[in-house]
Formats: structure tokens, C-alpha cells, sequence
């Protein structure tokens, strides 16, 4: 992605969804996005926008740091994502929800956590989710950030 300035105002105030590439980009300084990661996390932090997340994604987020950075490094990055963002339960009719886009969305190789995100957004009403996969701007309704324009 790149080129996201170094002073960034987060005029939307309204929730952020935050995904696992989010994360696993903020605590790797060997990845790619690590930088904007960093930077847009901030940002939100600074202008104070909420951030929510969901127990899959912490799920996916601890298994993703687990296989790449070890153990040690996954019990602590994941006990501090604990402690510091809100955390939504993947109910049972978001399950039946993200079923239903797995399996109509027949163009698209949404994972089954992907899609259990877009089901808990809709249900939450949030439109914004901070991610640097791809299918979160493949899919209606969610706005995938940080933007090109920040």
C-alpha cells in the first residue's frame, strides 16, 4: 500500500472493525504494511475512534502469530489485543449468516472467518473495516481502510 501520510485525521468517528492482517501487520516490522499499519493505528488511537474486533478474529490472529513468530510472542501480542479492543462474540445466527456468503458468493474464496466478519459487521451496523486483505473491499457494504486518500 504505502504512501499513507504521516499525519492522518480520522474524520469518521464511527466503530472500526479490526482485522487479523491489521494486527499481524501492526506487530511485524518485517511485513509489508507494517508502517501504515502502524501509522493508522495510531490514528484511531489518537482521534479516539472505536475499535471492535471478534473472538475468531482473535482466534485467527493468535494462530496466524503462533506459526510465524512463536509462542512467546503470541501469548503476549494476544493478551494485549485482549485487554485493549473490544471483542464481539460470533453469535449463532452470524454463523448461519457467513455460511450463507461462503456459499453464495461463488466468485469469491471468502474464508469462513472473512465471512463470519462480514455477518458480525452487518448485525453491528459498521462499515469500516481496518484490513489489508483484499476481500474485505470485495464484499458490499464493507469499506475497506486505511483508504489510498488518508
Amino acid at each position: 500500500m504505502g504512501g499513507i501520510m504521516t499525519r492522518i485525521s480520522i474524520a469518521d468517528k464511527s466503530p472500526v472493525f479490526i482485522d487479523t492482517s491489521a494486527f499481524y501487520a501492526m506487530v511485524n516490522r518485517s511485513d509489508c504494511d507494517h508502517a501504515d499499519a502502524r501509522l493508522f493505528f495510531l490514528a484511531l488511537i489518537r482521534d479516539k475512534v472505536p475499535m471492535i474486533t471478534s473472538n475468531f478474529i482473535l482466534s485467527e490472529t493468535y494462530t496466524l502469530l503462533l506459526l510465524r513468530m512463536g509462542r512467546s510472542a503470541a501469548i503476549q501480542i494476544t493478551e494485549r489485543i485482549r485487554n485493549s479492543y473490544e471483542i464481539e462474540r460470533i453469535s449463532e445466527e452470524d454463523e448461519t449468516q457467513a455460511w450463507k456468503i461462503v456459499t453464495d458468493y461463488t466468485d469469491k474464496d471468502f474464508s469462513y472467518v472473512d465471512a463470519t466478519s462480514f455477518a458480525l459487521m452487518a448485525r453491528l451496523g459498521l462499515d469500516r473495516a481496518f484490513s489489508f486483505d483484499d476481500h474485505f473491499s470485495q464484499y458490499k457494504g464493507v469499506r475497506k481502510v486505511p483508504a489510498p486518500e488518508f
